[in-house]
């Protein structure tokens, strides 16, 4: 398979339709390889610097921190490895908006259920592979930060996601 710089804008907005495509990422805490496990990723278009999980008081995601994430696309065109901070989602109208029928299926208690972490997760640096045509693109960048202007020129492949 050849390799080839991808072009970093185009590499972003396949990795965002991708994702909002796929219903599961793996997610695991930061050099705790034991905690790996797919999630159902929340997203919004208008905040791509963030991406949101409901998940269990017992769930190691619970404890927060650093993570990273790996994603495949469904057509297995398109990979990504990215790192990011879980914190608590305080936030109801979030809560709200995410909420749906699938995610209520895992907690007995529906909304209100005691047991319910809301994560965000503010997004870091990633990695983006595009398999399309048999031609692996890759990009690094920086998802959820603004790139200044120098450090673009510097590093043509970093953008801001």
């Amino acid at each position: 398979m050849k390799h080839a710089q991808g072009n970093p804008d185009e590499l972003k907005t396949k990795f965002w339709k991708a994702l909002a495509d796929s219903p599961f990422l793996f997610l695991q805490l930061d050099g705790q390889s034991a905690t790996a496990v797919p999630m159902s990723p929340q997203l919004d278009k208008d905040a791509n610097s963030s991406i949101w999980f409901f998940t269990h008081t017992k769930s190691d995601f619970a404890k927060l921190g650093r993570a990273t994430a790996t994603f495949e696309s469904k057509g297995h065109e398109l990979f990504a490895r990215f790192d990011g901070t879980l914190t608590r989602e305080t936030s109801q109208e979030r809560f709200d908006q995410f909420w749906s029928n699938f995610v209520e299926a895992w907690y007995d208690g529906g909304k209100d259920d005691p047991d319910i972490v809301f994560l965000r997760m503010d997004l870091g640096d990633a990695e983006i592979w595009d398999g399309d045509l048999g031609l692996l693109n890759t990009a690094k960048m920086a998802l959820g930060q603004t790139v200044r202007d120098e450090a673009e020129e510097r590093h043509a492949e970093a953008v801001d996601l």
